[in-house]
């Protein structure tokens, strides 16, 4: 996104006037360095485990599904 033409745009986002593309999320994202995810959670709390869970390795993110769920891995 051009640095120029940014403002605008994130107003127009901002306001309901238009609607970001997912490519566009994704750029946002990885400016802002959060999960794509973070775009989509209905609150604070979820937004910042939505980041904490994006920073976790992959083994880490298995050992918190199986945590949280009681499953165990084979």
């Amino acid at each position: 996104m051009e640095p120029s033409s940014a403002s605008g745009r994130m107003n127009h986002y901002e306001k309901g006037r238009h609607t970001p593309d997912v490519t566009a999320l994704q750029r946002m994202a990885d400016e802002l360095n959060v999960p794509l995810n973070y775009f989509f959670c209905e609150d604070d709390n979820t937004a910042e485990l939505a980041c904490l869970i994006d920073k976790l390795s992959e083994e880490d993110k298995l050992l918190l599904i199986k945590g949280l769920s009681g499953d165990t891995f084979e």
